[in-house]
């Protein structure tokens, strides 16, 4: 058969990938829940091979670009898991210290996509730090079925002690001005969100289909842009409560919701990117950070 196109997917299936991409769903259930779509020569497997991230073609920085310093490291996160391995990146041509940027991963640790995404900031001016919250566990396995099972077994507020060391590690690096951001993606999200909480010297915070925190609002120093997807129906319940608070405590914040994609949007290796969706804001994510950073 011809090979699938998003147009040939039925909403409810983008909805059972979601469930199943955040753990609502055991593999054998959204394997068994599929089975209801597969229908006119459409086969389960050929849903699943659909679904499944492709890091093989959908990179949008070469690895190796010219342009780019780029490499793993390794810093200390005392609070958190100990020893933690992160891509650094920052452009070849820079001269003055650079502004930062924190980039956090989804659930299921530093892939390929989060590491191009990294990448790609760098590129546009930034000295950018992508940890790798499973570095406790061995690191990404290289399978993101995987990484969700291993990033399952650490606690989310070790993780975003991690996170908060890495901001650390780049606000005392020579080649950072000490003006730093965090972006990040679902699980980042929520990072980025709670590092907003929690780090009172971060520069700007741009979370991309996060949960919300419920306490701590009043200690939000960063200004806020927040990403959410139109047909993201969980994570979009809790903003208007956040919105609400944000507000009343004169937070600066600018939301943007981008009508009919799916969580997950701007992931470049799932059927669920959206190319005009995506480019425009990361677009409006880095006209943020150059605002707010340099």
């Amino acid at each position: 058969m011809k090979s699938l196109r998003k147009e040939d997917i039925k909403q409810e299936v983008f909805d059972l990938y979601d469930a199943y991409a955040h753990n609502k769903l055991e593999r054998r259930d959204f394997v068994q829940k599929l089975s209801m779509y597969a229908v006119g020569g459409i086969t389960v497997p050929s849903l699943m091979s659909f679904l499944m991230p492709d890091y093989e073609s959908t990179f949008l920085v070469d690895k190796n670009n010219p342009d780019l310093d780029s490499s793993f490291i390794a810093y200390n996160s005392t609070k958190g898991g100990g020893e933690i391995k992160a891509l650094l990146s920052k452009p070849k041509s820079a001269i003055d210290k650079l502004p930062g940027i924190v980039v956090v991963h989804e659930n299921r640790g530093l892939n390929p996509y989060v590491e191009d995404t990294a990448r790609r900031a760098a590129l546009a001016g930034f000295i950018t730090i992508a940890p790798d919250a499973l570095s406790p566990l061995g690191g990404y396995p290289g399978n993101d079925d995987k990484g969700r099972e291993m990033q399952r077994t650490r606690d989310r507020n070790e993780m975003l002690e991690d996170f908060i060391a890495a901001f650390e590690y780049l606000k005392s690096h020579k080649d950072c001005n000490g003006k730093i951001g965090v972006v990040g993606f679902c699980f980042g999200g929520w990072i980025s969100n709670m590092m907003a909480v929690k780090v009172p010297d971060l520069g700007a915070s741009v979370p991309f289909y996060g949960g919300q925190p419920t306490e701590g609002i009043e200690k939000i120093n960063a200004p806020l842009m927040l990403q959410y997807a139109g047909l993201d129906e969980r994570v979009n319940a809790g903003w208007p409560a956040y919105e609400k608070a944000l507000n009343a405590l004169g937070k600066e914040n600018v939301a943007y919701f981008y009508p009919n994609v799916n969580h997950g949007f701007h992931n470049t290796s799932t059927p669920r990117y959206d190319e005009p969706a995506a480019e425009l804001a990361w677009s409006r994510t880095i006209e943020f950070f150059k605002e707010k950073l340099i």
